[in-house]
């Protein structure tokens, strides 16, 4: 485990035994394995509860950035509050220092990744609930609150070219794959009309990375449910962005079967009608080709800016992802075109 700063160390022990009961020197492992800034530790050997997870948020971090300057709760906590108000499992909070970056919370246990490492026989069970939850989540979150975080962000046209271009940035540029002509004319055609399409879809909450990394398998003994964590980006969207996330995960192969299964279980918790699922199929695959676009780019970033290379092997995946969307896009020509360009640039017979 990296060393812990003594003062952050000491601040840590000082909330965890304030709020759970357990003394120094603390049992801390930290959970690996994010992009962000954020930092977390697992604390076992605690009085109260089985195990928490300290939350350490550097102040200079965006989460804080992003705080309204009207309240001093961070989007974390808005937006944990909301959720668990909606009936949706959430940790539990234990204690807040915002002051000094730190909040305690439930210890869920394993990711959905993790746990199906050792079951992989519960995936579609898994699964099926992780798509008919989102549905009943998007029924209980709407509307929002006046107010709520939020509605102040929105995958608006122009954060959705945003994000497509950086994937022209950092996934191809960066990489010495530098579009000239014709070809930029293609991408930059393809990537406004991604972004004005899907801006147009309707709005509604959005987790913004509803993946096997952020669902978390709890159980009682008796019973499982998937709980949510990483939600502090929440913002509105279309419909379908978090069953991208999920469906489409980077870290994750699925057959095109069983993503077609889930879009019909989702279907059916809402009662779609049959144009309705036509049209939410539409809508998924140019998501995923927007959606997987960025996340090949900012997989790139990470190692380039973040000295962290642990996202690299997903990168080509993710394109794959991509250019598998836009098989199911033939009909639109500006895509056919964007479809030729990625093919070109990322044969798919190097797979083989």
């Amino acid at each position: 485990m990296p060393e812990i700063e003594a003062a952050l160390l000491s601040s840590i022990e000082q909330l965890v035994e304030r709020s759970v009961g357990a003394r120094p020197p603390l049992q801390l492992e930290e959970i690996l394995g994010g992009a962000s800034q954020r930092r977390f530790f697992r604390v076992s050997g605690v009085r109260t509860v089985e195990s928490a997870v300290v939350m350490y948020v550097p102040v200079q971090s965006h989460e804080i950035a992003k705080a309204s300057p009207s309240s001093p709760k961070w989007p974390f906590l808005e937006v944990r509050e909301l959720l668990e108000e909606r009936g949706i499992r959430v940790p539990k909070l234990y204690a807040t220092a915002c002051d000094q970056g730190l909040i305690v919370v439930e210890d869920l246990g394993e990711t959905l990744a993790q746990y199906l490492q050792h079951a992989p026989e519960a995936r579609e069970r898994l699964y099926v609930e992780a798509v008919r939850g989102l549905a009943r989540a998007q029924r209980a979150l709407w509307p929002l609150p006046a107010g709520s975080v939020v509605l102040g962000r929105a995958f608006d046209e122009e954060l959705l070219l945003w994000e497509i271009e950086h994937f022209r940035e950092w996934a191809l540029h960066a990489r010495g794959l530098t579009l000239l002509d014709e070809d930029a004319r293609t991408f930059e055609a393809a990537a406004r009309y991604l972004a004005h399409t899907i801006s147009e879809f309707a709005r509604g909450f959005v987790h913004r990375d509803y993946q096997s990394r952020n669902l978390m398998v709890v159980s009682d003994g008796a019973r499982i449910e998937l709980g949510w964590v990483d939600f502090q980006d929440a913002m509105l969207g279309p419909r379908v962005y978090d069953l991208v996330a999920l469906l489409n995960d980077s870290y994750q192969a699925f057959s095109p079967e069983f993503v077609r299964a889930r879009l019909a279980d989702f279907s059916a918790e809402l009662e779609l009608s049959e144009s309705e699922r036509a049209r939410l199929a539409r809508e998924f695959q140019l998501v995923t080709v927007q959606r997987k676009l960025k996340d090949a780019g900012r997989f790139v970033f990470f190692e380039r800016k973040n000295n962290n290379p642990n996202f690299l092997p997903f990168v080509t995946p993710t394109i794959r992802k991509a250019q598998f969307a836009l098989d199911q896009l033939r009909e639109e020509p500006t895509l056919a075109a964007l479809r030729e360009l990625l093919d070109r640039l990322f044969p798919r017979s190097q797979d083989a």
